[in-house]
């Protein structure tokens, strides 16, 4: 049994470290009823939504670059095996955006899922609650956009349906290594990439609008897996698609990072730290709004220039002029 270091929390004044084998590393599931709103408004030129609906905190997945990692330590938890151990579930998330749907503010207005935590964690197929949000925006109008994993959105293609046919509905892939062995480096407890493709497929077939994200891109490591990529999920049915760079934006977080990427690829390591540093200046992390998911050096260009290649070649983004307009249609004939 091998010891996984989980970064101290910066909100404690002391931390303890085992001097012998750890104790067992169990799940545990927290249940949370949330008082104030549910709707979180974002104000990041770098993320492309204004609103976003979390139901869970903490992700079963375990991807060790996850950048929502230290949202958990607001809850008095770590970074690293405490975000992937320690769920949260806000039990009562479906009213409260119901409640909040109802404001004028809201209307019409895309809601993101999720952005703290992938919406569809095993934990769904009980809770069933990012299901009860996407009927909520579906009967209030709301167009969403998901990010995912996950293959169990899968079973929500009934509601994205027909949320797609009134306001729009866009699902999209997060699968950044091509094959399961980079994968798992990164992302160990995650559906297998082909896995992910498939459920791609099967939503596109159910005439859902999916895309990929190819998110994040390490360089020295995947990007040379951009174009494979982009093809197989234009195959798969998808007709957007987006990358961004690797964002580390804590210590605690680049800790964590660090210490499996060592443990885990040891002669891999160096070459993609320093890498990742020659990207941020000499750091591991950019804090600087409009840059924090993008590269400085000519290897980060050409991975831009790379992607917008085979983006345009493949005829992404065709049809999203043509969704847009169907989408303004739409709203003004249910909001006019």
């Amino acid at each position: 049994m091998r010891y996984i270091a989980n970064p101290p929390n910066p909100y404690h004044k002391y931390d303890a470290e085992f001097l012998g084998e750890p104790s067992p590393v169990k799940l545990e599931v927290f249940e949370e009823t949330a008082t104030r709103t549910i709707v979180t408004k974002n104000n990041s030129p770098d993320v492309g939504f204004n609103y976003s609906v979390n139901c869970y905190r903490g992700c079963q997945h375990g991807c060790t670059y996850c950048f929502a990692r230290p949202y958990h330590e607001f809850l008095g938890y770590g970074a690293g095996t405490d975000f992937e151990t320690k769920i949260v579930v806000k039990i009562n998330a479906p009213s409260l955006l119901k409640n909040e749907l109802r404001k004028k503010s809201l209307r019409g207005e895309l809601i993101s899922f999720s952005f703290t935590t992938d919406p569809y964690l095993p934990l769904e197929a009980n809770y069933e609650l990012t299901r009860k949000c996407l009927e909520a925006c579906r009967d209030f109008g709301n167009p969403v956009g998901i990010v995912t994993k996950s293959p169990l959105v899968t079973r929500d293609k009934d509601v994205l349906n027909e949320t797609n046919k009134r306001s729009g509905a866009t699902v999209y892939f997060s699968i950044p290594f091509l094959t399961l062995g980079k994968s798992k480096l990164f992302e160990p407890y995650a559906p297998k990439p082909e896995v992910r493709f498939r459920a791609m497929e099967e939503l596109a077939s159910a005439g859902i609008s999916v895309g990929i994200a190819i998110a994040p891109i390490i360089p020295s490591y995947n990007d040379s897996d951009i174009p494979a990529l982009l093809q197989k999920a234009r195959d798969c049915g998808a007709s957007e698609a987006f990358m961004t760079m690797l964002r580390l934006p804590t210590e605690s977080l680049q800790t964590y990072f660090v210490s499996r990427l060592k443990e885990n690829a040891p002669t891999k390591a160096d070459k993609i730290l320093n890498q990742i540093k020659r990207e941020r200046g000499g750091k591991l992390n950019n804090r600087e709004f409009g840059n924090r998911m993008k590269g400085k050096t000519e290897q980060w260009q050409i991975a831009e220039k790379l992607f917008d290649l085979h983006y345009r070649r493949l005829g992404f983004g065709r049809e999203k002029s043509v969704k847009e307009a169907k989408q303004i249609f739409v709203q003004q004939n249910l909001f006019d």
